[in-house]
């Protein structure tokens, strides 16, 4: 479960099978892609409320991923195009 700033004032919840690649704490302070126009979606009994952007590939054998980011003077809640 990832909780994010979405450039409102509330923190949005993502649920996101990202954990066997990323820990936490490599995540605090980046600036990640993320859908958040999605409507909420219950999984394991909490409301997902967006998506995580990702690039899954092949890296030494094994599946790898990659989290979307941008650089960190991108503000939180910027729209992309």
């Amino acid at each position: 479960m990832i909780t994010l700033n979405d450039g409102t004032d509330r923190k949005r919840t993502i649920l996101s099978g990202i954990h066997e690649y990323y820990e936490p704490e490599e995540l605090v302070g980046k600036t990640c892609i993320a859908i958040v126009n999605l409507p909420p979606r219950k999984m394991m009994g909490i409301d997902s409320e967006g998506m995580l952007i990702s690039a899954v590939h092949e890296e030494d054998g094994r599946e790898g991923l990659n989290l979307l980011m941008v650089d960190d003077r991108i503000p939180a809640g910027a729209k992309l195009y």
